[in-house]
């Protein structure tokens, strides 16, 4: 079972839960971070920040199916994005909200930075999820 918990008396985050916690026993999901590669290892979205986020939920969607979780079942990501700009950090946490992570909702860290690992990489983001007993692989 996850709890997400919004306190009372701080700030109340946008899309997001300020903590998720899961029982003791809970088979959890440590996602390395997802990028905007496609299964060749070519780089999606070139220059578009947007179509990069969307690529990185694409290929994070996948990694959860493969240990037999999904985007409702994320207790928390970190998204970084190389940009300085609020109005960049926006419209990816835009697509995020878009994609189903916002369920529960999660918890999650927004950060802009100044590079990633990929030459032209824009967005990547990191995921710890439950993994429900009856979707198991």
């Amino acid at each position: 079972m996850i709890q997400r918990v919004t306190v009372p008396g701080l700030f109340p985050p946008p899309g997001y839960a300020h903590a998720s916690v899961v029982e003791a026993g809970t088979r959890l999901a440590f996602l390395a971070g997802s990028v905007p590669l496609d299964g060749d290892g070519k780089l999606i979205g070139e220059g578009d920040p947007v179509r990069q986020a969307e690529q990185v939920i694409d290929n994070l969607a996948a990694q959860l199916r493969s240990v037999g979780s999904d985007l409702a079942h994320v207790l928390v990501t970190d998204v970084y994005v190389v940009s300085g700009e609020t109005a960049v950090l926006s419209a990816v946490w835009d697509v995020v909200e878009a994609s189903g992570l916002s369920t529960g909702p999660h918890s999650s860290t927004l950060i802009g930075v100044t590079c990633l690992g990929y030459q032209g990489q824009l967005v990547e983001i990191t995921a710890t999820a439950v993994v429900p007993e009856d979707t198991r692989p």
